[in-house]
C-alpha cells in the first residue's frame, strides 16, 4: 500500500494560460480510510509510520536534490509518521520555489515531484499613459531570467498602483498576467486601467468665527478644484497632506494668540463615484491672547536680571505668538553666552487672566544640566556633503547641549529646500552627560530646467531658456544661467553663490551679464556687458550687509546724426566703468509663519572711479511696507523707491542714469517719462540723474471661488525722473532740454490671475497728471508660461 501526498500551487486565474485556482490541497491521507475498510470494525486504528532509505527527487531543474532534500526535512533511516511526511510536503512549498509539489512513498523509497515555477522571460507594462514604464519598473521586485512569483507579482502590482494613487488616481487597477512561453519561461505582463484623478472638491471648516474659509484655505499645503478646473488648475488629494495641514493650521492660529486653539477632526469623505474628495476640518478656535506683564528673575547668584530684561522686545499688548517667545528666549541664551555663563536655560512661566484675555510672560534664567554635546551623526544624504548639513548648526562637538539649538538648526535645514525630510533628534552618549545628534536626511531634486514663453506690452513676446541649481555637487552652492530674447533685446546672465564662503556665515556671489538692446522707446541701440563680484554678511537679526565690486562696458549706437538728440550724440560710443558698492537690507516680512505684517528697507551706495571712464557717487533707496487688514481678507502694501546720481567728472550717460519701467510707475510706456528732447521727431528718452516714486496698494478678494485664483486691486502711483548734466538739445545744439522736476500721477484697477500656464496681471490704469511729450498707457498686460 503507497501513500500519496499532493500540493498543487496554481497559478492565479488572473494569469493567462494558468491553470484553475484553488487553495493547496494535499492528495488524500488515505492510509487510515484504506486502512478502515481492510480492517474489522472493531479493530483498533494503529498510526501509519514509515523508514525511508533512499529518496527519488523528480522533475527538478534548477534547484539541486540535496538542496531539496533539506527543504524536506526527513532524515534517511529515521522512523516517520504519516503527519512527518504531511510537515515535509509543507516545507517544500512554503519556500515558494514550486507551482507543485506531490510526494509519493513507495516502501523504502520516498518519491518527490515538483514543478518549479517558470522563469520570468521579460515584464511588460501596458494601459499606462500618465507614467512612463521606467517609473512603474523601479517599483517593483520582479525581475527578467529570476524565478517567478504570484506573490511577489501581487506585490509589484501593488506598488504600481501606489504609484498612480499617489498622482491622485485612487480608482486605478493594476492586474499581474503570465503568457507562458516554452522551457518554462513566462512574459509577466502588468495590465494597468488607470482611471481619473481623484481631486478635493472642497475644502471646507466648521467652527471658525475668526477667519472666513478663503483665509484659512490660503494657509493649507492643500488647495481644492474648481468649476474651470480643466483650464485653471486641479488638486489631487494625498491623504499625507493632512498632517501637514493640521500642522500648518494650527501654527497659523497660536500665532496669532489662540492659544487654546484644537482641530477636532479632519474629516475626508469619498464622492459616491470615487472621483473627489470632500475635506472638513472641524475646529475649536478659543480666544486670542496679548501679551500682559512681561518681567525677568535669576535663579543663578550673581546674575544681575535686569540686563536681560532689557534686551526684551516684547511689548505688554502684542499679540502673544509661541514664535516671539521662542525668539526672546534665544537672546536671552544668547546674552548669557557672551557673559561667559555656560548651561544657562531660559524657561518661559506664562500666567493666564482669562478676564482680560492676557498671558503674563516671567522668564525664568536657571542654570540648566551639564550635558555636553558628544557627536552630531548624519545619515540619508547620498549628494549633499556633511559640512553643509552641520554648518546650519551653531553648537558642535564639546558644546553645551541646547535642545532649543538643536530645534532651530533642523528649520535651517529644512530651509535649504534640500531635502524633502529632516529629522534631527538626539539620545544618549557613551556617558551620562553627554548627548548624541542623529540627523537623517532624504534627499530631494534641487536643479531646474526651464522654458518660458512670455508677454508684456512693455517688450512684447519673449522666449527664455533658464537653469537652476541650488545645491551644486551637493556643496550647498547655487548656479544659474539663462538666456532671454524679446522683440529688439537679448540677455544673457549667469550667477554663482557660495553661501558658507571661508565656513563662515558669509556669501560670496559671483555674477555676469550680457544685455543688447534696439527697441524700448528708443531710436538706438546699446549693449552691457559687466562682471561683479560681492560679500554678505548678517549685522543683525534682520539685517544684512552686501559689499561689492563691477566692471561694465557700455556702448551706444544707431545715432541718426540729423534727427538724434544732440545729447545723446555727445554721449555715442563705448565706455568702461569700474566701481564698488555697499547695500544694507533690513527685511521683517518673512519671520513666523503667514505674516501679517512686515516691513523691507534697503539703501545702497555705489562710487565709480575706480579705474575706468566714469567717476561718479550713487545713492538708492527702497522701502516696502505690508499690512493685512480686515479679518486678514485684504492686503495694504506701500512702497518708495528713490535714487541720486552725482558725477565727479564729466555729464552722466544714458547708461548711468535712472529710468522707470510699467512696473515702477503704472499707467506710462517703459522709460515714458522724465526729460525727453522735444526738438526732434524721435524725441528719445534721455532719463534723468534723479527718480523718486510711490506706489499705494489694496488688495482683496473679488468674491469669486478661491480655486480660480483671481483676485483684484486699487492703487495709485506717484513719482517723476528729473535732472541732466547736460541739456543742450536738439539736431545741432537748439532748444535746451526742460529737465525740471514735474510729478505724474495715476490711479488704476489690477486684476491677478494664477492661471495653469502661470502668473497673469491685468492693470487698467487712468494717468491723473502727465506731461505732453510723456507716452502713457491705460493697459498693461503681463503673462508668463513655463514648460
Amino acid at each position: 500500500m503507497s501513500l500519496r501526498l499532493r500540493a498543487r500551487l496554481c497559478l492565479s486565474t488572473r494569469h493567462a494560460g494558468a491553470e484553475p485556482s484553488s487553495r493547496p490541497r494535499i492528495a488524500p491521507l488515505v492510509v487510515a480510510g484504506f486502512l478502515g475498510l481492510a480492517l474489522p470494525l472493531t479493530a483498533p486504528a494503529e498510526a501509519q509510520t514509515f523508514r525511508f532509505t533512499t529518496f527519488d527527487v523528480q522533475g527538478n531543474a534548477r534547484i539541486s536534490d540535496s538542496a531539496i532534500l533539506t527543504y524536506a526535512g526527513i532524515t534517511p533511516g529515521a522512523v516517520v509518521s504519516g503527519a512527518q511526511v504531511n510537515d515535509a510536503l509543507q516545507r517544500l512549498q512554503n519556500t515558494g520555489l514550486f507551482e507543485q509539489v506531490d510526494i509519493v512513498p513507495r516502501g523504502g523509497t520516498l518519491v518527490i515531484e515538483v514543478r518549479e515555477y517558470p522563469t520570468i522571460n521579460r515584464i511588460t507594462i501596458e494601459g499606462n499613459r500618465r507614467l512612463e514604464d521606467d517609473a512603474l519598473l523601479s517599483n517593483i521586485q520582479s525581475v527578467p531570467r529570476r524565478t517567478y512569483s504570484p506573490s511577489v507579482a501581487e506585490q509589484d502590482a501593488n506598488a504600481i498602483a501606489e504609484a498612480y494613487r499617489q498622482q491622485g488616481r485612487l480608482t486605478a487597477t493594476v492586474t499581474p498576467r503570465i503568457i507562458r512561453r516554452s522551457d518554462n519561461r513566462v512574459d509577466l505582463v502588468f495590465e494597468v486601467a488607470e482611471g481619473g484623478v481623484v481631486e478635493t472638491e472642497r475644502l471646507s471648516f466648521v467652527g471658525n468665527r475668526a477667519f472666513s474659509d478663503r483665509r484659512l484655505r490660503r494657509v493649507l499645503e492643500s488647495t481644492q478644484a474648481g468649476l474651470l478646473r480643466q483650464i485653471i488648475r486641479r488638486d489631487t488629494f494625498v491623504a499625507e497632506r493632512i498632517a501637514l495641514d493640521r500642522q500648518l493650521l494650527t501654527d497659523f492660529y497660536q500665532d496669532r494668540g489662540y492659544v487654546d486653539f484644537r482641530i477636532l477632526s479632519v474629516t475626508p469623505e469619498l464622492s459616491r463615484d470615487r472621483g473627489a474628495y470632500f475635506v472638513t476640518f472641524n475646529i475649536q478656535e478659543g480666544q486670542s491672547f496679548n501679551i500682559g506683564r512681561i518681567t525677568t528673575v535669576s535663579e543663578i547668584p550673581g546674575l544681575d536680571a535686569a540686563a536681560y530684561q532689557a534686551v526684551i522686545r516684547l511689548r505688554p499688548g502684542e499679540t502673544y505668538s509661541p514664535r516671539v517667545i521662542d525668539n526672546t528666549i534665544t537672546r536671552l541664551e544668547s546674552l548669557a553666552t557672551q557673559q561667559g555663563q555656560r548651561f544657562v536655560r531660559v524657561e518661559p512661566r506664562i500666567t493666564r487672566n482669562d478676564a482680560a484675555r492676557t498671558l503674563d510672560v516671567e522668564f525664568v534664567i536657571s542654570r540648566g544640566e551639564r550635558v555636553f554635546v558628544e557627536r552630531i551623526d548624519i545619515e540619508g544624504n547620498q549628494t549633499t556633503l556633511d559640512r553643509v548639513i552641520r554648518q546650519n548648526f551653531t553648537q558642535v562637538e564639546g558644546d553645551p547641549f541646547d535642545p532649543r539649538a538643536i530645534r532651530q538648526a533642523a528649520e535651517r535645514i529644512r530651509a535649504t529646500g534640500f531635502f524633502s525630510d529632516v529629522q534631527v533628534q538626539g539620545r544618549p552618549g557613551t556617558a551620562s552627560d553627554q548627548v548624541i545628534v542623529d540627523v537623517d536626511v532624504e534627499e530631494q531634486p534641487t536643479g531646474s530646467l526651464g522654458f518660458s514663453a512670455s508677454f508684456s506690452t512693455d517688450s512684447g513676446a519673449g522666449l527664455a531658456v533658464t537653469f537652476s541649481e541650488s545645491n551644486f555637487l551637493g556643496r550647498g552652492q547655487s548656479l544659474r544661467f539663462g538666456f532671454n530674447t524679446t522683440d529688439g533685446s537679448q540677455s544673457f546672465n549667469f550667477g554663482f553663490t557660495e553661501p558658507a564662503f571661508l565656513a563662515r556665515d558669509l556669501s560670496l556671489s559671483l555674477s555676469a551679464f550680457y544685455n543688447q538692446t534696439t527697441a524700448q522707446n528708443r531710436d538706438f541701440d546699446t549693449l552691457d556687458i559687466g562682471l561683479r563680484a560681492g560679500l554678505g554678511f548678517p549685522v543683525s537679526e534682520f539685517g544684512r550687509l552686501n559689499v561689492y565690486y563691477g566692471i561694465e562696458q557700455n556702448e551706444i549706437s544707431g545715432l541718426d546724426p540729423l534727427e538724434s538728440s544732440q545729447i545723446l550724440r555727445d554721449e555715442e560710443g563705448s565706455r568702461l566703468s569700474s566701481y564698488a558698492g555697499i547695500q544694507y537690507a533690513y527685511d521683517t516680512r518673512n519671520t513666523g509663519l503667514d505674516p501679517t505684517q512686515g516691513v523691507r528697507l534697503q539703501f545702497g551706495t555705489e562710487f565709480g572711479g575706480l579705474g575706468g571712464d566714469a567717476e561718479y557717487v550713487e545713492a538708492t533707496f527702497l522701502g516696502i511696507a505690508e499690512r493685512q487688514v480686515l479679518r486678514e481678507e485684504v492686503t495694504l502694501r506701500a512702497s518708495f523707491e528713490a535714487g541720486a546720481l552725482e558725477m565727479l567728472s564729466g555729464n552722466s550717460r544714458q547708461s548711468d542714469r535712472f529710468f522707470l519701467s510699467s512696473r515702477q510707475m503704472r499707467g506710462f510706456d517703459a522709460n515714458g517719462l522724465g526729460p525727453r528732447d522735444i526738438s526732434v521727431d524721435n524725441r528719445d528718452a534721455l532719463g534723468g540723474n534723479y527718480f523718486a516714486v510711490a506706489r499705494f496698494e489694496a488688495a482683496f478678494p473679488l468674491g469669486l471661488p478661491d480655486e480660480y485664483g483671481i483676485t483684484g486691486g486699487l492703487f495709485y502711483d506717484i513719482g517723476t525722473v528729473w535732472g541732466l548734466d547736460n541739456v543742450n538739445g536738439g539736431p545741432a545744439g537748439g532748444d535746451p532740454v526742460d529737465d525740471d522736476l514735474y510729478w505724474r500721477q495715476t490711479i488704476g484697477f489690477s486684476v491677478f490671475w494664477d492661471t495653469a500656464i502661470g502668473p497673469l496681471r491685468l492693470n487698467f490704469s487712468h494717468p491723473l497728471q502727465f506731461e505732453s511729450y510723456d507716452r502713457t498707457r491705460n493697459f498693461d498686460l503681463t503673462v508668463e508660461a513655463r514648460f
